[in-house]
């Protein structure tokens, strides 16, 4: 569904991404693990056209969008919750959503029944709905994860990017956001998990990469990494 290859990238001069490559198979749960400055954020930002990559391949569903804009990777059925939530403060929490269906609404996505969509995400996101009428920039912190997780969603897309959900969050509401990406994966939603909290990231994912200083250092189904002694020492607070 999602496959990148050899992927370089960075900011300037500056090469953060040192030719790495993964795939994000259809219907799975991918998570991205590794410190602070790793790479993870630049990773997620080339794949949805916030930063050009210098050199390498992305392709989604077979089509290549390495270097497109972000408004033509979306339209391609990519959807990216950014880290730091940016949700539009000014906007109620409906119209949020809305605008997260925006691409269904100009026929660049398949339009399909946004109301059932809408009311499914607050389903989801009990909050949401108690809240539905409130601005956006009143929420909590905890409340603006969970919207930009629903306005990803409503785009009805091929692959969520989820960078960072939890960061910032009280514990219970961490625990409450890996619940939701949990019952997503039992509905075969295809996501691609950025997550500092590695131990939660690997329990729901299927299948996971650590990356370190720009490159992926190991690889495999989440269960293996869970028990690999270098990945507990260093990410799960084992020894």
């Amino acid at each position: 569904m999602l496959t990148i290859s050899n992927l370089h990238a960075g900011y300037g001069k500056v090469e953060v991404l040192h030719g790495i490559s993964l795939e994000v198979p259809k219907g799975k749960v991918v998570t991205l693990i590794g410190s602070n400055g790793a790479g993870k954020t630049t990773t997620m930002r080339a794949i949805s056209g916030m930063i050009a990559p210098s050199s390498g391949s992305i392709t989604l569903a077979g089509k290549d969008i390495a270097g497109k804009e972000s408004y033509n990777i979306a339209k391609l059925g990519l959807a990216h919750s950014p880290e730091g939530r940016r949700v539009f403060a000014t906007m109620t929490v409906n119209d949020n959503l809305l605008l997260g269906a925006f691409p269904r609404f100009t026929g660049s996505r398949p339009k399909g029944d946004i109301q059932a969509d809408l009311e499914r995400a607050m389903e989801y996101f009990p909050r949401l709905k108690e809240r539905r009428t409130q601005l956006a920039g009143t929420l909590s912190g905890g409340e603006q994860q969970m919207l930009a997780m629903a306005r990803a969603m409503m785009m009805n897309p091929e692959v969520v990017l989820l960078d960072e959900p939890s960061m910032g969050l009280a514990p219970i509401l961490v625990e409450e956001v890996f619940r939701i990406i949990a019952r997503l994966r039992q509905e075969g939603v295809t996501m691609l998990l950025v997550e500092q909290f590695a131990a939660a990231a690997l329990n729901v994912a299927d299948y996971g990469y650590v990356l370190e200083n720009g490159r992926i250092a190991v690889h495999g189904p989440a269960e293996k990494l869970r028990s690999d002694p270098a990945v507990k020492a260093a990410y799960l607070g084992g020894h």
